[in-house]
Formats: C-alpha cells, structure tokens, sequence
C-alpha cells in the first residue's frame, strides 16, 4: 500500500468552494444545535415575569453578548452561503463561484460588524 499524501487525494479543499461549503455548513449545524436554548429561552417567559428578568440579567454578561456576536455572524454566514448556492443552481453563470464565496464572507462580516458596533452603541 503506498502513502498518498493527503493533498492529493483531497484537491478540492484549497477551492474556495470547499470553504463556502465547510462555512455553510458548520454554521448550519451549530445554529441548529442553538435552537433548543433558544426555545428554553422563551420559554422563561411562560414561566413568570421574574424568571424571564433572571434571565435576561444572566444575559447582559459579556460571554454571552460575545457568543450573540458569533450567532448573528453564523446567521449571516448562513444567509449569504445559501443566496450564493441559489444563485449558482439556478443562475447560468458558474465562472465567479469564487468571488460569490467572497462576497458571502464579507456579507456575513459586515452583519457582525454592524452588530458589535450596535452593542457597543
């Protein structure tokens, strides 16, 4: 059995459509993963008025205004990957997959900026 060295057999992952595929799709994983805590979240409000002030005061910690940060930028990641894999299933043009992945990581990075910049606002 000879050794392949592991570039050759995985060509693809220098593409810059292997990264907008691995970005897509760890952020489609990891914004599933939060849905639960999310729906744990509301559901303190049904729990009574004081409940849900705890929380949101638990909330108010730098950790997690730093961890919404990461979700509003995989969001945005998330968004922008599967408006660049409509357009390249359904639009004629697939010659600029890698400037729409670029486009998709500057998008996402704008939305987060934008955001910390409204927290810190």
């Amino acid at each position: 059995m000879s050794a392949v060295p592991a570039v050759s057999r995985w060509p693809a992952r220098g593409h810059a459509g292997f990264w907008a595929f691995a970005v897509h799709r760890a952020s489609g994983v990891a914004l599933t993963l939060f849905l639960p805590a999310h729906f744990w979240a509301l559901g303190q409000a049904i729990r009574g008025e004081a409940t849900l002030d705890g929380f949101l005061r638990w909330s108010d910690r730098p950790l997690v205004k730093l961890a919404e940060l990461a979700l509003v930028v995989l969001l945005a990641a998330h968004l922008a990957g599967g408006l660049r894999l409509l357009a390249i299933e359904f639009l004629p043009w697939r010659d600029w997959q890698k400037s729409a992945a670029a486009i998709s990581a500057g998008f996402a990075l704008a939305v987060g900026l934008a955001f910390l910049m409204n927290l810190a606002g």
